[in-house]
């Protein structure tokens, strides 16, 4: 569910990547900083675009530093801070012990437990910040979970649960630029749950695990059919951030959009062809 909302590298420019990662590595502190390694242990690339979303859409002020990391000891790094990446940490939290839960809940998986229990705190500190959050995702989480035990084969219904949470992640403010931040957090949501169950599909087939594609994933229109459904679902992400007056990383942002969210879909892609021409 992490870590599909990333920049296609080898399109950016140096000076753009290098800014990009100043946002990462400040997301990175903050979660550190507030949360102490469980924190810093939930940092994903998802949060770091919505960090820059909100940046470019409300342009606050900012903190620009350069320290040394343990993953880079050698050197220095450059780190970009401001109230959205405060926000983004909370958000991470909440995100990822819910994850967590889903992870141990579903498949037993111990990293899943350990990671639920670590975060525990940190969770409930994020949810005092942010009490309506939490419970969209809670919420979301909790009826994800009701539709896969009783075998939802809809993946629509499925992502439009992941859209609704993710839309109320991406509203930091009620403004006048809610509607516009709720469609796209919307489109996108449901973008990442598409991805996540395709990605996951030969692994859910081989384990037995829930998959909502597994009754129709060996049908021969399959592959064109989820190409479709992504791209329009991602066109709808698309046009809805192109209504808001964002020039700050515009094209950082329109690179994680329009390319750097299909990465995982084309390795994905790629290596289902190669299994079944093998088979």
């Amino acid at each position: 569910m992490f870590g599909y909302v990333v920049v296609n590298k080898p399109e950016l420019k140096i000076r753009e990547f290098e800014t990009y990662r100043s946002y990462y590595c400040g997301l990175c502190k903050t979660l550190q900083k507030t949360y102490g390694i469980s924190g810093r242990m939930a940092l994903s690339y998802d949060m770091t675009f919505l960090v820059m979303l909100l940046t470019g859409l409300y342009e606050p002020e900012e903190e620009k530093k350069t320290c040394r990391c343990l993953l880079h000891p050698t050197q220095q790094i450059s780190v970009c801070q401001n109230e959205m990446t405060e926000y983004a940490a909370d958000m991470t939290v909440l995100l990822a012990r819910q994850k967590c839960l889903d992870d141990w809940s579903d498949e037993r998986k111990l990293t899943g437990g350990i990671g639920a229990g670590l975060l525990r705190k940190s969770y409930e500190k994020a949810a005092l910040r942010h009490p309506q959050k939490a419970q969209a995702v809670e919420r979301c989480m909790k009826q994800t979970r009701e539709a896969e035990a009783r075998g939802e084969t809809n993946a629509d219904v499925l992502a439009g649960i992941s859209g609704e949470m993710m839309a109320e992640l991406f509203v930091c403010t009620e403004d006048e630029w809610q509607e516009e931040l709720r469609q796209m957090g919307y489109h996108l949501g449901k973008f990442i749950y598409w991805i996540d169950a395709y990605d996951d599909l030969e692994q859910d087939l081989k384990s037995g695990c829930f998959n909502p594609f597994q009754n129709i994933c060996r049908e021969e229109w399959f592959e064109e059919w989820i190409s479709d459904v992504l791209m329009m679902t991602a066109a709808s992400c698309a046009n809805a951030f192109e209504k808001l007056p964002i020039l700050k990383h515009l094209e950082i942002l329109r690179n994680i959009i329009y390319s750097g969210i299909w990465t995982r879909f084309a390795s994905g892609a790629k290596r289902r062809n190669g299994n079944e021409r093998s088979i």
